[in-house]
C-alpha cells in the first residue's frame, strides 16, 4: 500500500462516532488506519470505505507491541481514541473490562508511542466524554477547568485516562489533546442507547421504560457535528489540552421520549407507552458543559438543531430496522445495571 504523508491511526472505528469520523478524514483525503478489535456485543458497524484511503486491523488497543509496530510502519500525524466501552449501565453489570478497555487500553496507546519513539510528532487525541464532571444540578455548565467527579465505573474509567494522559504530558511530552463531548445521536447507533431503543421499541410495540421521574437533564448533539468539532481540533496546530464539545441543547429524557414518540406516532401505528420504572444506581441528574473555549480557538459550532437531527435519525431507523435485527427484541427489553 502506498502511504500518503496524512496517515491517521484511529483506534474504535468500526464503533457509532469512530465510523462517523473515518467517513469524514476519508473525506478530507486522509488514509485512515482503523484499529479496532471488533468486540461484542455490538457486531461493530460494517461500512465500506474506499480502499485506497483506508485500512482496518483487528487488534485489541491493549496490544502494545502491534500497535507500536503499525506506529512506525504508518508513521501517523495523529492518533484519535475512539475504542472505549461506552454504555454505563453496562459498566455497573461488569466494571472490570471497562477499566481494562478505557483506562488500561488509553495507557497502552500512549506506551505505543512512547516505544515508537515519536511522541513530539504525532498528536494523540482522546475522545473522552462530559460525564467525567459528574452531576452539574443546580450548576453552571462545566468548564474545561471544573473538578471531575464521576459517579459511574463507566465515567470513572474515562476519568482515569485522562489523568493518565496528563501525567504522560507532563513526564514524557506526549502531545496530547482530550475532548469532552455531550450524548451524541444519529444513525446507525447501536439500540442498547435511549434514542435509538426508543424508536426500534416502538416499531415493535414495546413499552418504554423511563428510570424514576425522567427528568434527568442531557445534553444532545448530532454524531456529525461532533467529528466535525474533532477535525478542526485536528487541523489546529494550536489546539492543546482539554476541550468541551457541547451543543447547549439540554432535554430531560422524560421530553426526549415524548418528542419521540410524537413524531413516530406521525409516521407509524404504535402500541407504545412510557412506563416508570426503579431508577439506575447513582444516576446523575444533569450533565451541563461549557464549549466557548472550542469556540473561540477553532471555526467550530454546532450545525445541526436537535429537531432537524432527530427526524433524520428517526428517517434512518425506520427505513434500517432489519439491521439490527439479530438480537433486537433481547436488546430493546433487557434491563441493564440493575446491582443484585
Amino acid at each position: 500500500m502506498k502511504l500518503l504523508k496524512k496517515n491517521i491511526i484511529l483506534t474504535g472505528g468500526c464503533g457509532f462516532i469512530g465510523s462517523n469520523m473515518c467517513k469524514l478524514l476519508i473525506k478530507k483525503k486522509y488514509h485512515v488506519i482503523n484499529i479496532d478489535c471488533l468486540a461484542p456485543p455490538f457486531n461493530s458497524i460494517k461500512i465500506n470505505h474506499p480502499k485506497k484511503n483506508y485500512k482496518h486491523y483487528k487488534i485489541n488497543i491493549n496490544q502494545t507491541q502491534k500497535i507500536s509496530f503499525l506506529i512506525k510502519k504508518y508513521n501517523p500525524v495523529a492518533i484519535i481514541n475512539f475504542a472505549a466501552e461506552s454504555h454505563v449501565d453496562r459498566s455497573i453489570d461488569n466494571n472490570t473490562k471497562f477499566y481494562k478497555t478505557n483506562l488500561m487500553g488509553t495507557v497502552s496507546l500512549l506506551n505505543s508511542i512512547k516505544k515508537a519513539n515519536l511522541k513530539a510528532e504525532i498528536k494523540f487525541i482522546q475522545i473522552s466524554t462530559d460525564e467525567v464532571y459528574g452531576d452539574f444540578i443546580n450548576k453552571n455548565p462545566a468548564k474545561e477547568t471544573s473538578p471531575i467527579n464521576p459517579s459511574s465505573p463507566y465515567a470513572s474509567s474515562k476519568a482515569s485516562a485522562d489523568i493518565s494522559i496528563l501525567s504522560f504530558y507532563r513526564t514524557f511530552n506526549i502531545n496530547f489533546i482530550i475532548t469532552r463531548c455531550c450524548n451524541n445521536y444519529g444513525p446507525n447507533q447501536f439500540p442498547d442507547k435511549l434514542i435509538p431503543k426508543i424508536i426500534l421499541s416502538c416499531k415493535k410495540n414495546f413499552n418504554i421504560p423511563i428510570y424514576g421521574d425522567g427528568k434527568q437533564i442531557r445534553e444532545w448533539i448530532f454524531v456529525k457535528d461532533h467529528c466535525t468539532a474533532i477535525y478542526e481540533l485536528l487541523i489546529n496546530n494550536k489546539a492543546k489540552g482539554i476541550y468541551n464539545i457541547g451543543s447547549e441543547e439540554r432535554i430531560d429524557n422524560l421530553s426526549i421520549v415524548k418528542i419521540l414518540l410524537k413524531q413516530l406516532r406521525k409516521k407509524i401505528y404504535t402500541k407504545s407507552k412510557i412506563i416508570f420504572v426503579n431508577d439506575r444506581p447513582g444516576h446523575d441528574k444533569k450533565y451541563s458543559i461549557n464549549s466557548n473555549k472550542i469556540k473561540k480557538q477553532t471555526k467550530w459550532k454546532n450545525k445541526t438543531p436537535f429537531e432537524k437531527g432527530i427526524k433524520k435519525t428517526i428517517d434512518w431507523y425506520l427505513a434500517n430496522e432489519l439491521m439490527f435485527k439479530k438480537n433486537n427484541n433481547l436488546l430493546l427489553k433487557k434491563r441493564l445495571g440493575k446491582i443484585k
